[in-house]
Parts: structure tokens; sequence; C-alpha cells
């Protein structure tokens, strides 16, 4: 603050005058009068001087925040009009100040400012990158409207949206280095747990009617395969779809990923990532762990040489029919708790109310089968022809692995439960519909619904549907039984605990899906259509990294707690020389702030505070 008067004037006022700087708004506000020059000579001879003192003495209140200063509000003073069809908000979020605290400490600045230098793009990469990447968490959308939205950032940044476009094509031709960049760096923020790599698959659709066609790779003149294609969708919907192959760590962070075309076989994009996986690693040993579709042959195989081992579901109705009388041969089963023998029968018939079992009712049978021999494992390998197709064939191959099966009476209810409400359905369809207009699927309720084709001499048979009691025993024989194929000769226990944790990368695929927006995609060129994901990546990280940070403070919230908290840390502009908080204190707040130190739980900040704040984060 610094004195103010006019000086030209015989009797001038004396006021302390506040200098704001708002973003690149810079205004000036009297904040105190002290007094006119001829009334002030009643107290002192030189008023300039004391003028002056007392301005040196609010300023140092005014650092050690004491100061008050007086605000005047005119409540018949109107809107500043504007040529906005729409009224916007004029709240400013503050809450990726936490989120740019993390992207600061990845150090992708230094990365985008070396790719930067090998283009001639003017813009500057980094900020885009920020702010694309914020914007996935506090308010996914499509890039043009994450555009328009950018004046609702405390920063307000400033590019044009062709910016964005040129930016993508930019991020995606630097792909490999971007994910590993971001890998390495991310170990400067928690500690990666890499002894244990989950892989899994999910797609993509996107809002066209037709499929990718082949196109020419301009550089090398190669014809390459479209990116968007048909395939199998979840949700079930005919729109073309791109698959991504992603790699989590033991702490359920993300490693690297992949983006193919959903119309190749989703095993095939796990070797060679995983590849790329082993050359960031600089040869670490780890184990490999997916579910039962990523575990084919090739990939077993693979996982059992340089040191590394494997962890993949295994699916018991694919056994060998040997194989199966083993699991189901009722001996040699043991609880898994205190390894005490036990039986399938036993654990099927207990009286689960009775007090005295809830013990056994929480536990589990495991059984351990030598699978390392040349026997049928419902795996196929792929066999390279003369004329160079690649041919899927069932595989008996040796493979030193073991099986472990577990039976738990809690699965086995929980999917009888389930199965006898789909029968109850399918006999209200043979009750009430004609069968021939439901929708059918491999596990729809209409798959226990059997029709049967009778005729004589010749006339149109006529069709007959009943339940199908048979597929509902066969069913049953699989209920409360797991199964799990690995090479590590390690506690049982272990194993499976490595395996359940499976579940912590389809929470990455939900967080990417349902919070971050990452689907329906818009974009149509295969460039920034993988640009796009790369953004989408980078948020999952950077919120996946604050969630572990979070946790290693001693707190863990919902994702939903989480980024609702970090959407609604706004701030409103009173004057120029004042923000107001416009949200509440919470646990999630006051745990952020511990962890980053940010003070972001006052109800009142100056733009000279904010401004530090933000210049702190980013060093």
């Amino acid at each position: 603050m610094k004195l103010y008067y006019d000086k030209k004037s015989p009797n001038p006022t004396y006021f302390i005058q506040l200098g704001i700087r708002n973003g690149e708004k810079t205004t000036t506000k009297n904040v105190k009068r002290i007094g006119r020059h001829l009334d002030l000579l009643s107290i002192t001879p030189d008023p300039l001087a004391y003028a002056k003192q007392q301005v040196e003495a609010f300023n140092n209140e005014y650092r050690d925040g004491k100061v008050d200063l007086s605000i005047q509000f005119d409540f018949s003073e109107k809107l500043i009009a504007t040529g906005d069809v729409a009224s916007k908000s004029s709240a400013l979020n503050i809450g990726y100040f936490i989120l740019q605290h993390i992207y600061n400490d990845l150090k992708l600045e230094d990365f985008l400012r070396g790719a930067q230098k090998k283009t001639k793009a003017t813009f500057d990469c980094n900020t885009i990158n920020r702010f694309l990447t914020f914007a996935r968490v506090l308010n996914p959308a499509s890039k043009l409207d994450t555009f328009d939205k950018l004046d609702t950032y405390y920063e307000q940044p400033s590019f044009d949206y062709q910016h964005i476009l040129r930016f993508m094509d930019i991020l995606e031709k630097n792909y490999d280095g971007y994910l590993e960049h971001l890998f390495h760096n991310s170990g400067n923020i928690v500690k990666r747990d890499t002894s244990v790599c989950y892989f899994d698959c999910t797609n993509y659709y996107f809002e066209i009617e037709q499929e990718d066609g082949e196109y020419i790779d301009e550089a090398t003149g190669e014809i390459l395969k479209g990116l968007r294609k048909y395939g199998k969708s979840k949700d079930h919907k005919p729109n073309p779809l791109v698959q991504m192959g992603l790699f989590m760590d033991g702490g359920g962070i993300p490693i690297s990923m992949c983006i193919d075309t959903e119309s190749d076989n989703e095993q095939t994009c796990a070797i060679p990532l995983e590849k790329k996986i082993i050359s960031m690693f600089g040869g670490q040993k780890f184990i490999y762990c997916a579910d039962a579709g990523l575990g084919s042959l090739n990939i077993r195989k693979f996982n059992s040489m340089g040191g590394r081992a494997f962890i993949v579901t295994q699916s018991i109705k694919k056994l060998s029919e040997q194989m199966q009388n083993a699991v189901f041969n009722d001996c040699d089963y043991r609880r898994l708790s205190n390894n005490a023998p036990t039986t399938i029968e036993h654990m099927k018939n207990f009286d689960r109310f009775d007090e005295e079992n809830r013990a056994l009712y929480d536990d589990k049978a495991y059984k351990v089968i030598d699978a390392g021999r040349a026997i049928d494992l419902g795996l196929y390998e792929d066999r390279l022809c003369k004329n160079g197709r690649i041919l899927k064939t069932m595989s008996k191959a040796f493979l030193p692995q073991k099986i472990i099966i577990t039976f738990s009476r809690k699965a086995m209810e929980y999917q009888r439960f389930i199965r006898n409400a789909q029968i109850e359905r399918a006999k209200k369809i043979l009750a009430h519909k004609n069968v021939e207009d439901v929708k059918k699927g491999p596990n729809d309720v209409t798959r226990f619904i059997k029709r049967t084709s009778t005729g004589k001499n010749g006339e149109k048979a006529s069709d007959h549907y009943t339940i199908d009691q048979a597929l509902i025993d066969k069913e049953k024989k699989y209920d409360g039984y797991y199964a799990v194929a690995t090479n590590l000769d390690d506690d049982v226990q272990a194993i499976l605990n490595i395996s359940d944790y499976r579940y912590k990368i389809e929470e990455c695929f939900r967080i990417l899906k349902t919070y971050f927006g990452a689907r329906p995609v818009f974009h149509q060129g295969r460039k920034r259509i993988i640009a796009h994901f790369m953004i989408c990546y980078t948020a999952l990280l950077v919120y996946r990294l604050l969630e572990k940070k979070l946790d290693q403070y001693g707190t863990h919230f919902t994702t939903d707690n989480i980024i609702e908290t970090l959407r609604n840390m706004n701030v409103v502009n009173i004057t120029d020389s004042l923000y107001a908080a416009a949200y509440t204190a919470s646990n999630v707040c006051t745990s952020l702030n511990g962890v980053f130190g940010l003070g972001l739980d006052k109800k009142y900040y100056q733009p000279k505070e904010l401004n530090k704040k933000l210049k702190k984060i980013m060093g």
C-alpha cells in the first residue's frame, strides 16, 4: 500500500491506497482516509511525514493480517452490460490449485517445453495441457466446451481453440515419451509399488455409424487398419469402438496405456505394452496379474521368463474333464484361514445361522492342483501358417504352473440368489410375452428357456418353450468355485490377495468413464483420438496420486466426495480487493489443506494472497 494525495492541491487529502492485481487487471482503491493537510497541522508540524508514517504502520499491520478494510456497496449499482445471450456465473474455481500441485510435481512443463521446441508452435503447450487435464476432473466436456469455460478458473488462461487442436497433434506425436515421463516423475510424488502389475482392457464408443476404413501411412506407404471398428460393447451400442489397455501398479496408480482398434483381440495388446513396461522398469521383475480373458498361453509363457511371474484367473468351465474331476473331487480341501482340513460337502451344508459357524461362513476352502504338465487348460495358442495367417488353436503345452481352487459358501449363495431371480423372470416371459420377441444373450435370462420343435408327417413344426432345468443344474455345479492360475510358489493367501486387488483397475475405468467423461468421443482423426485419451490418462494419474496422498495422510474418501469438493471450491469477486469463498468447510477440504498446506479453508481471500499461493505451487 502507498500514500495517495493530489499534489497540485493547496490542501490535499491524504489516503492509504491499495494496489490490486486481479489476473491481468490492475486497479487501485483508497482503503483509509488519513485526513486533510490543514486539519493535520493541529497534531503535527509536518502532515506529509505523518501521513507516510501512517502508511508504513498500516502496511506492517496488513502483513500481519490485522487490518480491517472497510468496503462500501452501492445497492443501486447495475450489472455491466455484455453482449452475451445467456448470463454466466462469476464464480472462479480454485480447487484446481490442488491438482496443479501434483501436476507441477510431474514436471510436465519441462517435457512439453522440449517437445514444443521441435515444432513451430508459438502457444504455450503446458498451459493448454494443464487446463485440459483439470477440466477432465472438474468439468468434463468436449474440447470446445472446455475452451468456452476457461473463464471459470481463477487464472483466466488465454489461448485459442485452434491451439488446443494443434497441441493435441503435438501430444500424440510424443506418445511414448510422454507416458514414460509421467511414470518416472510420479515416483517423486509417491513411492510406486511395481512388484505387481495389473492389466485390463475396456472399450469406448463413438457417436458415428460407420467404422473407419483402411488408410495409407504417408511416411512409410504402409496400409494400416482404421482405428474405430465395430466390436462387442458392454453397453450393447451399435457404434464403432476403440480399445484401451491399461497397466496399473500395486497401489492402484496407472503405469501406462495403449489405444488399439476394437476388432483386434484384446490379448494381442498385452505383450507389446508389457514390453514397454519392462523397458521403463529397466528389467525389474514383477508379477503380471489379469483376468481370464487376458491370460492366454502366450501371455503366461511370456511372463514365465526374465524372472517375471503371473497370476491370472482361470475359468473352471474351460478346464479339461480330467482337471474338472480334480476340482470336484471332494478331497484335499483346507480352510484358507487356518489350513485345517475340510470338505466342500461340509462347507455347503453347515448351519450358517448358528453363531458358532460365523467364522466358517466368512472363510473359504481351497486346494492346489498341479497343472504343470501337458494337459488341456482351455487356452489358445497363436500359430503362424505358411500363408502368413495367424491361426488360433487349442493348446496342449507344458507350462510350469498350478491352479488354486477356492470355494466360498457366501459366493455360492449369492450366485444362486441371482440365478433364482433370473429364473423367475424367465418364467414371467413364458407366461406373458412372446419368447421370439425377447432379446437373447449368453448371460441373459432367456438362456434358461428351452425350445422344443415337434412335427408329424412333414407338417410344419411347432415350437414349445419350457424352463431348461438341465442348464440350471449344470450352472449350479460351479456355484461358489473360483480358480487362479500362477507359477508362483508363494503362500496361497498372499496370491489370492494379489488377485483380489484387480478390482482397482476396474475402478480406474469407472472413474474415466463416469467422472472424467472419457466417452463418448467426438474426435474423428486417429491422432486426435489418441491425444484425447492421453489427456484422460493424465487426469486419471493426477487424481490417483491425489488419492494416494490422502491415504498416506491417514484419511480416505470416496471419489464422489473428493471430486465434488474440488468442483465446489469456488470464490466470488466481492470487490476487486476481496474474494469470498462460495463453498463450505468439509472433512475432505480439511484433509486436502492438511496434505498440501495451501490454506484454502478461509472465508475471504485477497487477490494478492491467491496469486502468491499459485506462484508458490508453480515454483
